[in-house]
């Protein structure tokens, strides 16, 4: 299981690098709107949509707020009211969580996907266009806490996060991974001297947490819908929704806070 994990990381990473670095500008856009909308497919199963035709339909609800929003974000007042939305409701997710088995009606499911997916395309395609180098971070900072929760709380797990969400997770592993997270950005600190450690490392542990957040979410949805994992396109990991539910909570706040920040 370990060996299939890493393996697949191994691979996911030098595509994204080869997507971010390699292809045209179009084209890496074009493969972000792709593997959002595969997470919207993934996530129209969580509504007992079994069949293929209506599946489809909300893969197409998706797409169309995608480019709706594609369309309105050459505005930055636009795109930082759609990142914002983002936020609220990953704020909302992180009450929602503490109150679970709670039950979730169909076309509460329906916005809450929208609300999951479109912020994040917009974070994503946003931090790509400022500097693939910015996206790139963002994404390292939030496998750095998945990594570092995963073996920390294989080592050291005791006290359960959620149980009834994710019996999987623990306090310290979530502990582990913020640590993770600190290692990686006094490694940074080598990269841009200029970096003000005092803004940077509170900001990026606020992304980290909320990237739990965003997995407990998506995990909640799958309890919700009596599934283990979301798919099964990545040996070892499961779906698209389960390598990308961390981002899509963390890319809104990440995207909204990294001028602030001093990454640029």
């Amino acid at each position: 299981m370990l060996r299939e994990r890493i393996l697949t990381a191994i691979v996911a990473a030098a595509l994204i690098l080869l997507v971010l670095f390699v292809f045209p500008a179009p084209a890496a856009r074009a493969v972000i709107a792709a593997i959002i909308l595969a997470a919207a497919w993934e996530w129209a199963k969580f509504l007992s949509l079994t069949g293929v035709a209506a599946r489809l339909c909300y893969v197409a609800a998706i797409g169309a707020l995608l480019a709706a929003a594609t369309w309105l974000t050459p505005s930055p007042a636009a795109t930082e009211i759609i990142l914002k939305v983002g936020l609220a409701w990953w704020f909302a997710a992180l009450i929602w969580v503490f109150f679970y088995p709670t039950p979730i009606a169909r076309p509460i499911g329906w916005i809450c996907g929208a609300l999951v997916l479109v912020p994040a395309y917009i974070a994503l395609v946003s931090l790509y266009s400022l500097k693939p180098e910015a996206l790139l971070f963002a994404l390292i900072i939030i496998w750095a806490a998945d990594s570092g929760a995963y073996f920390a709380g294989k080592r050291f797990g005791r006290v359960k996060l959620a149980p009834n969400i994710s019996p999987g997770k623990t306090w310290e592993g979530v502990i582990g991974g913020l640590v993770a997270v600190v290692l990686v950005l006094v490694a940074a600190r080598f990269y841009w001297v200029n970096l003000d450690i005092a803004v940077i490392v509170p900001f990026c542990l606020a992304v980290a947490t909320l990237s739990v957040v965003g997995d407990l979410t998506v995990s909640m949805f799958k309890r919700n819908a009596g599934l283990k994992d979301s798919g099964r396109v990545f040996p070892g990991h499961g779906g698209v929704l389960d390598r990308i539910d961390s981002v899509t909570a963390a890319a809104p706040l990440f995207a909204l806070g990294i001028g602030w920040a001093g990454l640029v």
